[in-house]
């Protein structure tokens, strides 16, 4: 399978990121699927509501409640006879010229088994509504038998659309003492919006499989070579050895043929991408049936540019990343910077990949993550102390080959999971990239932390 790259950021990226741009919401949108998809096959449907109808303006259909947060700063809630999806109706809330004004639609359901899975799904249309990420919101409660909060809630987050109606669906395991659960649909401090919320169900699913990946990381430093083939020879074994162990994907060091051939970046220790480099690595990775990330001094019609390239596992070039946040070094040898941060869909999941420099600043794996990558792969020849950092403030897997500090692999949690601490040696360690939908207290770091970001509030400009 052929990976498909995805460069949602391009030139203007770190200004987009400073200022908080429109891209940032979409890339938002990507990113929360990944945290918990919604479920697959057709379950028992214990909720469904697609048809909303009252006989007095001003009441609320049966089976559902208003809520407002604050008294004295209501929305505006009501049912429209158009648009919808399926019946007629569908439920409406405005805000009201209120910048303070916050209330959801609530309806509860009784009979839920913390032993059984299930999956929400509810659609949403928008008028007027700036920042859908922030300002509407479909909630999940559990409750308890005496009524009282189980657990805390779950966020359901975006996962596709159909035509102007925009989707949200997750699958979750309620908690121990759950024996209801309730559903909110809100809008939130946007004074001339409207949202309208229809085709609401919740139903019992299979429990979702796992979705283990081997992830290897190679602590591997060419020494004493002439040649660019030379240096790359040196790599065959732990890549190798790599593929023995059944690693699905191998990441390898920065600009493999410097540390070797001087640290100095020259056009003769450059070569395109894909080249005799990437052939050989290729092969290796077609017999052994694995992904490798490779750094490479890449030389594109006489450019050079600090590369990472993905190689699958049929043996061809998937895709690849060029640096984009480089030291002083590197600028006064000729190196051109990358200008955006492409991240790659895989057979088990969506990867991103920064190198070295790249992981002192936090944009680079925000700009990854926001765009959906559950592992982020970085070929490291400098400091490894950001590295715990950006997993945890990301919630994502980070993988490391350093030179001359640890290779390691990072969890969600700044864990190390895996290290290689013998030169020549591989860190491998089995990863579920399905753990945020099995375990909720991991699941909802994620949930939160990207739902409370608040991108409609704008850095300052550092060109002013």
């Amino acid at each position: 399978m052929h990976a498909h790259v995805h460069s949602g950021i391009n030139r203007g990226l770190e200004r987009a990121l400073r200022l908080g741009t429109g891209w940032l919401v979409l890339a938002l949108l990507v990113l929360l699927p990944n945290i918990s998809p919604a479920a697959g096959p057709a379950g028992k449907i214990i909720f469904h509501a697609d048809s909303f109808t009252v006989s007095t303006p001003g009441q609320s259909p049966e089976g559902w409640t208003t809520v407002s947060r604050l008294s004295t700063f209501k929305p505006d809630f009501g049912v429209a006879e158009e648009p919808g999806l399926g019946g007629p109706g569908s439920l409406c809330i405005s805000g009201a010229a209120s910048q303070s004004a916050s209330g959801c639609w609530r309806a509860e359901v009784k009979g839920i088994d913390p032993g059984r899975w299930y999956s929400i799904e509810a659609f949403f249309r928008t008028s007027g509504v700036p920042w859908p990420q922030r300002q509407t919101l479909a909630r999940l409660y559990w409750l308890d038998s005496e009524g009282n909060r189980a657990a805390m809630p779950e966020y359901v987050p975006e996962s596709g659309s159909e035509g102007e109606w925009r989707k949200v669906a997750a699958t979750y395991r309620p908690p121990e003492k759950a024996s209801a659960a309730r559903i909110e649909l809100f809008l939130s401090h946007c004074p001339q919006g409207t949202v309208w919320w229809d085709n609401i169900t919740l139903k019992e699913v299979p429990e979702p499989p796992s979705r283990l990946v081997k992830v290897g990381a190679a602590n591997c430093r060419p020494e004493g070579r002439k040649t660019n083939p030379d240096v790359a020879d040196q790599f065959v074994p732990v890549i190798e050895q790599a593929g023995k162990l059944g690693c699905d994907i191998l990441l390898l060091g920065e600009t493999i043929t410097l540390p070797a051939r001087g640290n100095t970046p020259t056009m003769e220790k450059a070569e395109p991408v894909p080249g005799p480099i990437t052939e050989l690595f290729g092969g290796l990775a077609r017999k052994y049936r694995m992904y490798i990330i490779a750094g490479l001094l890449e030389n594109e019609h006489g450019v050079l540019y600090n590369t990472a390239a993905l190689i699958d596992r049929q043996g061809r070039v998937a895709g690849k990343y060029r640096k984009v946040t480089l030291p002083l070094e590197d600028l006064e040898a000729g190196v051109t910077p990358g200008d955006n941060y492409p991240v790659f869909d895989t057979d088990f999941g969506r990867i991103g990949i920064v190198i070295c420099y790249d992981i002192q600043f936090t944009e680079p794996c925000r700009a990854l993550a926001l765009q959906g990558a559950e592992i982020i792969f970085c070929p490291n020849w400098g400091s490894p102390f950001p590295v715990k950092g950006r997993a945890i403030e990301n919630q994502v897997y980070i993988a490391t080959s350093g030179y001359d500090i640890p290779t390691d692999i990072v969890d969600p949690e700044g864990k190390v999971i895996a290290r290689a601490d013998e030169r020549h040696g591989v860190a491998l360690a089995e990863i579920d990239l399905n753990r945020g939908i099995r375990e909720a207290g991991f699941a909802r770091k994620k949930q939160y932390l990207f739902r409370e970001l608040r991108p409609d509030i704008p850095m300052p400009d550092l060109e002013k």
